[in-house]
């Protein structure tokens, strides 16, 4: 397959998206694009799936189904400036090759993260992992920012020096605070990168990592435009019921009778107009 120009993702490449107070990202690269995700799959398939569906509703149908193997021909490479403690986060994500700065060879630099003082607030009392949007008093704000800044001053400092007088930076570095910045080159496959983007851009996620999957999105969606509409559409706007509530949803569809045209009215395709009535069938025999 010829390969194919993307003004809008290569108009990105290389270029800083400035993220939190020192972070960035970057698109170093690319390879492939909507495109690679159809041929893939029509290698799959074969001819027939060629002459009925367009690009698009191919695409569609493969998120729908979690047919996946078709967006792993699809990759990215980034530059990524973060904060050590969202990078613990963030590795948890496996399925990606990573490269980091390291501390060990070469002296860190001397830039630490401090919130906004409007992101500083209590403790939730609802998810355990984050903060309430409860207000914190200035007094306390400003307490908390000062410390924060002061103990970074004082801790590279002593970093620093220690680097001076010849110790060895594995073990100079090892008090350095987790709101130090570093960075990485992370190389992921669309399909992986879709799994992380789901969590890290969730309400519930740190405020801090969701900005870093708030502009991966849209990088994402300049490369695969019609793959990232989809992801939205099935994944990130979606709603999957248990069982159970499946059992419950029941009573409540048996008045259920719209038509594939109707449907079709409504901004599905006729095949996923088709698809939910017999979804909808299924589960109430």
């Amino acid at each position: 397959m010829a390969h194919v120009v993307n003004k809008e993702a290569d108009a990105i490449l290389d270029k800083e998206f400035k993220v939190l107070d020192h972070g960035f990202v970057r698109l170093v690269d690319y390879m492939g694009s909507d495109n690679a995700i159809v041929q893939a799959a029509r290698v799959s398939y074969g001819d027939g799936t060629k002459k009925v569906s367009e690009d698009r509703g191919l695409i569609r149908y493969l998120m729908r189904h979690k047919h996946t193997t078709p967006l792993e021909m699809v990759e990215f490479k980034f530059h990524i400036k973060l904060p050590i403690f969202v990078a613990r986060q963030w590795i948890r994500h496996r399925t990606a090759n990573v490269n980091e700065y390291s501390g060990r060879y070469s002296v860190m630099k001397g830039e630490f993260y401090t919130p906004e003082a409007s992101e500083i607030r209590y403790q939730s009392t609802v998810n355990k992992q984050g903060r309430s949007s409860k207000e914190v008093p200035d007094q306390l704000k400003n307490e908390m920012l000062s410390y924060m800044e002061n103990s970074q001053k004082e801790t590279y400092d002593k970093y620093m020096g220690y680097v001076d007088e010849g110790l060895a930076r594995e073990l100079a570095r090892i008090n350095l605070p987790l709101s130090m910045y570093t960075e990485w080159y992370w190389k992921i496959d669309l399909h992986n990168l879709f799994h992380f983007l789901r969590l890290r851009m969730d309400p519930h996620a740190q405020k801090e990592i969701q900005v870093y999957g708030e502009v991966m999105a849209m990088m994402t969606q300049k490369v695969c435009p019609i793959a990232y509409e989809a992801f939205m559409d099935y994944s990130v706007n979606a709603s999957y019921f248990s069982g159970v509530e499946m059992n419950i949803l029941k009573d409540y569809l048996k008045d259920f009778d719209l038509t594939v045209d109707q449907l079709h009215e409504r901004g599905i395709s006729k095949r996923e107009a088709k698809e939910m009535i017999e979804k909808i069938d299924k589960l109430r025999k």
